[in-house]
């Protein structure tokens, strides 16, 4: 399926093939899509402003939520372009377009996997070291912590990619996803491919195994703490600070494993099974991630609260809670 015959692969046309055997259905297919995109932009920007419209929400669980929510509207930006113009029909992509969405999606989700760690790691300070809170995560370290994520996570991505782009490309190909997938890329590949294959699996183990180990081991020692608190008051309300967190950690990482399985164990499964796993692993948790602290936390619910409903009917519902 190329379009262009030169030697450079820079001049290269990919064709995207969006949702195989539903491929008649895709014009329907961009309302279920675009409510999708909506929801994401709007719940993540809605969080952005609540928290930076309230002084009072300037505190660090607060600070990693909207860092969390930057991330969320970036992987969401990175797949819009592809994801919607396939399903109307306009599926041709250069090669420099399927480098940079490539380099996005997978920074901006390694990001994502970055934030949650962190702020399992703000839990355990909150509930194991309460009385030292303050000092330990100043807005300082904080934002030493957000860059660090975000150095981590850019770069981590750089050398491969840089390898990746050099390489020649020796065959024609049509993406069976709705955005470019690494595996899928490196197949176009016809030189040497044991460098990218090997710091993959490196970046892999450092990044998408070792951060849901360490927010397990996080979540254990925080548990033996909640457990030794006496109260049952206090008990519950410290395992409801920790809840949104959780389901947030549920829903990335989830789809993310089932995503890795189908790859490796479901070489004989529908091509349709690859595409909605690949969709849901993108598309869900910024989608979700909103909703869940939107109905979780307290303060963001009544901050979006405050936004929408007329001052005096916010007072009203105030006071009667």
């Amino acid at each position: 399926m190329w379009l262009s015959n030169s030697s450079n692969s820079s001049c290269y046309m990919f064709i995207l093939a969006g949702i195989l055997r539903l491929e008649a259905a895709h014009t329907w297919l961009t309302i279920p899509f675009t409510c999708i995109y909506i929801v994401s932009y709007t719940g993540n920007c809605t969080i952005l402003f609540v928290i930076g419209s309230d002084t009072s929400l300037h505190e660090p669980m607060y600070q990693f939520l909207s860092m969390l929510a930057i991330t969320n509207l970036g992987l969401s930006l990175s797949t819009t372009p592809t994801v919607m113009s396939v399903f109307v029909n306009y599926r041709e992509i250069s090669f420099d377009a399927c480098f940079a969405q490539l380099y996005f999606v997978r920074s901006f989700s390694f990001m994502e996997s970055s934030m949650l760690l962190a702020m399992v790691f703000h839990h355990y300070v909150a509930i194991c070291y309460m009385l030292r809170y303050s000092a330990i995560l100043t807005s300082a370290r904080i934002g030493r912590t957000g860059l660090a994520a975000l150095c981590r996570c850019l770069s981590g991505m750089l050398p491969s990619l840089f390898v990746l782009r050099r390489l020649p490309v020796c065959q024609s190909y049509v993406f069976s996803h709705s955005y470019f997938l690494h595996q899928e890329l490196i197949k176009l590949e016809c030189a040497d491919i044991t460098f990218i294959s090997m710091y993959g699996l490196a970046v892999v183990i450092f990044i998408v195994v070792l951060d849901p180990l360490l927010t397990v081991l996080s979540y254990i020692m925080t548990c033996k703490r909640v457990v030794s608190i006496t109260s049952q008051r206090e008990r519950l309300k410290a395992l409801n600070n920790c809840l949104s967190h959780i389901l947030a950690v549920l829903i990335l990482y989830i789809p993310m494993l089932g995503l890795s399985m189908v790859h490796w164990y479901g070489k004989h499964t529908s091509s349709l099974v690859h595409t909605i796993m690949a969709n849901i692993n993108l598309l869900v948790s910024p989608m979700l991630n909103p909703i869940i602290y939107s109905i979780e936390t307290k303060q963001i619910c009544r901050g979006i609260l405050k936004v929408l409903m007329p001052r005096k009917s916010f007072s009203a519902w105030h006071h009667s809670t």
